[in-house]
Parts: structure tokens; sequence; C-alpha cells
């Protein structure tokens, strides 16, 4: 797309969470584990230099809005979306998909933070069409149906190396590109 274009920046938030906690740090993510999501607005701003439309899915299906992340969330430049539904409906997912699809139907390109391969149909479309696609995950556990999307134009950035979303350094174990071997971060 065009420079003056819109670039859609699509959180999963639940998912992005989860990996973390369970996936790469084996409990509850402290504060200071936890991703700074203006980090990851301001990367989505730079990367392909055109506006962003920030929008943050959250799980609201318990009636309960954690206010205070809310409030930081908006105070950043994100719209929290807070999606509700029956206990068996993944709201969240359900919620990205449905504006995955209304982005087909208009100008712009999309940046999806998830490793959710229910995503990837949705996200073959708008590579397909020529939109720049990019997803912003942990590499080792992006799914494979998505994973499979790069061979046909999406782009993966890794939250914690590329997007440096992190103030901690993470307990990942991950194959490292010889370019970016540091032997002083295991001396």
């Amino acid at each position: 797309m065009s420079e003056t274009g819109t670039t859609y920046l699509l959180v999963d938030g639940e998912n992005i969470d989860a990996t973390l906690g369970s996936s790469i740090l084996g409990g509850r993510p402290t504060p200071e584990q936890r991703p700074r999501w203006e980090r990851v607005l301001t990367f989505a701003q730079q990367a392909w230099g055109q506006p962003v439309k920030a929008l943050f899915f959250l799980n609201a299906s318990n009636g309960t809005l954690p206010m205070s992340f809310v409030q930081a969330l908006t105070a950043i430049g994100f719209v929290p979306i807070p999606l509700s539904g029956e206990s068996y409906e993944k709201v969240v997912d359900i919620g990205i998909k449905r504006t995955l699809e209304a982005i087909a139907d208009r100008d712009g390109d999309v940046l999806l933070a998830s490793h959710d391969g229910d995503f990837a149909p949705e996200v073959a479309q708008l590579v397909d069409a020529g939109r720049q696609v990019g997803l912003l995950a942990f590499r080792e556990f992006t799914s494979q149906s998505l994973a499979g999307l790069t061979a046909r134009g999406l782009r993966t950035f890794d939250l914690e190396t590329d997007v440096a979303a992190f103030n901690v350094q993470l307990p990942r174990l991950r194959i490292i590109p010889l370019e970016e071997f540091d032997p002083l971060r295991y001396l």
C-alpha cells in the first residue's frame, strides 16, 4: 500500500500473554516481564512509515475489565476492544477474524500480534491481495499455518529481538541466526 495508507495493528492480548506466561516464563509474568505496548505501537508506526490504528482485543466475558490496564492502553494510543460472549466462544479470535475480513474490503496494511493459526485464512487473503502484512510474535511459538505464509509474503517480527518490546531479557530457547549471536549473553 502507499505511504499515505494506514497500518492496522491488531493485538491478541490473550494469546501473547498466554504464550509469554506458559511457554516462556512458566508462570504469570511480573510487571517488568510484560510487553511495553508503547514500544509495539512505535514499532508499528515505523514499520511501514504510515499512520497506525491500534486495536487491542480483550476478553470481557466475565463482565469485568482491568481498568488500569485499559486506561494505560488508551493513554498510549490503543483502542481497547473488550468483547464478551458465551463460554464456548473464543471472543477475541472471532473479533480479530471479523476485523481482518473487514480490512480486506478497505485500504490498509496489517500487523497482527498473535501466534494463533486460526487467523491464517484471513491473513493469507490479505497477503495474496498484495497487502503488507506482518506478524508480531515469538517466532518459535508461531503456528505452522501462519509461519507457512512467509513464503507468500507474510513478514514476521520477533517481539523481543525485532520490536524490543521488553525491559528484561526473556529466558527463551530459540534458534539464533549467526549474525545475531552475542557470546557475551552466555558468559
